[in-house]
């Protein structure tokens, strides 16, 4: 769970004093950043998930179906800065996949060539558990009548097509356990589920007696060796890939990030305002949200985080808005976490990102002048 209680503090400071009419309250009345207490429905959803997953360690324990470790609060809403309304806000939750005994997860590049270069396949193979001190079959070296009598299935026939992990059957094995498992669970006296179609994900829709609504969605990763960097059941936007793509995710390393900025910064930081502001600035325009969260967490290196206080909010949505106009007059703006010098040591990062070339994520306006044109028009109109 990321939550910067120091950016909290100054709103609630500034709901104190509704009279102050400076440029930052009107900033702020007139962009809606009154938060939602989002910190209090965090918890809510970070307990839900700890209770869920302490079931579903009780339930699976003696088969093979992937290990769930513990869930990972990421995006906007679980960093803190989400600029949506309280009953549009979906808590999104990142549950990392291990195997289970006698299996081994072996990640792949995909060669479909269907989908970019930052997709894997993740094999799984099976692994002899003879010498083992538990008491366990071995899906190598016993025979598959001993398995068939126990009952013992490996996780290629359960949630694999092939070798391959596979997203969509993960997904409904989970949203099949949330349903059974629901009642046993504390929440439940309180809350209501619903579990929302979704493929490659799990979607709840929890509801309580008075009406009102928590959304939360549980996306599946698997981790790259020991990095923050995973490889992610959620797809981009712009397509669904095959069930057997996992894409590579940099939201667990992104809320890393801001829980180190949270600790480093000084009382009544205004990044996470910041970030709201110029959300509700860029809404119903083409500019992609994760192109703003990669423009603040670029300046929350550059800048230092002492004029991040909440006095200097102002100028600091300026340098942001003035970062993203020289992107777009440029058509670069570099990805956070490949080849950036000025990463914190705690963000633990795959080998290859360090000394690789920053990716471009503004790489489709150099190579069509036509958007960079529209691009450059839009920006004007804000």
């Amino acid at each position: 769970e990321v939550h910067n209680s120091r950016d909290s503090d100054s709103e609630e400071s500034e709901e104190e004093n509704p009279a102050e009419m400076n440029m930052v309250w009107i900033f702020s009345r007139r962009f809606q950043l009154s938060v939602p207490k989002l910190a209090s429905r965090r918890r809510v959803v970070q307990e839900l998930l700890s209770d869920l997953l302490r079931v579903s360690h009780r339930l699976f324990s003696d088969s093979f179906f992937p290990v769930l470790e513990p869930a990972i609060g990421v995006g906007s809403a679980c960093e803190g800065w989400s600029p949506h309304k309280e009953e549009d806000v979906v808590y999104c939750m990142f549950v990392p996949l291990k195997p289970p005994p006698g299996h081994a997860f072996h990640l792949e590049p995909d060669t479909t060539g269907d989908v970019p270069q930052t997709s894997m396949r993740v094999r799984v193979e099976l692994v002899c558990t003879c010498t083992g001190e538990q008491n366990t079959l071995c899906f190598l070296h016993h025979s598959e009548e001993e398995l068939k009598r126990y009952q013992v299935a490996s996780l290629l026939y359960t949630v694999c097509t092939g070798p391959y992990l596979d997203v969509e059957k993960i997904a409904l094995w989970f949203q099949t356990f949330v349903i059974s498992a629901w009642s046993v669970v504390p929440q439940s006296c309180h809350y209501n589920v619903q579990v929302l179609p979704s493929s490659r994900s799990c979607k709840m829709k929890l509801t309580k007696a008075s009406g009102r609504s928590l959304f939360v969605e549980t996306i599946f990763g698997v981790q790259q060796g020991d990095s923050d960097i995973f490889l992610s059941s959620q797809p981009t936007e712009a397509r669904l890939p095959p069930s057997t793509t996992w894409l590579e995710s940099y939201a667990v390393a992104e809320a890393k990030f801001f829980r180190h900025v949270a600790r480093q910064a000084p009382p009544r930081s205004c990044h996470l305002k910041c970030l709201r502001l110029c959300a509700r600035l860029l809404e119903g325009s083409g500019f992609s949200i994760y192109a703003l969260k990669t423009i603040v967490m670029h300046l929350l290196t550059l800048i230092p985080l002492s004029e991040w206080q909440h006095g200097y909010l102002l100028l600091r949505v300026d340098d942001i808005m003035s970062y993203l106009r020289c992107c777009l007059e440029e058509k670069q703006l570099k990805h956070f976490f490949f080849g950036n010098e000025d990463m914190p040591e705690e963000i633990s990062l795959p080998p290859a990102f360090q000394g690789a070339q920053p990716l471009n994520l503004f790489q489709h306006l150099a190579q069509d002048p036509a958007a960079q044109a529209e691009a450059m028009q839009e920006f004007d109109k804000l």
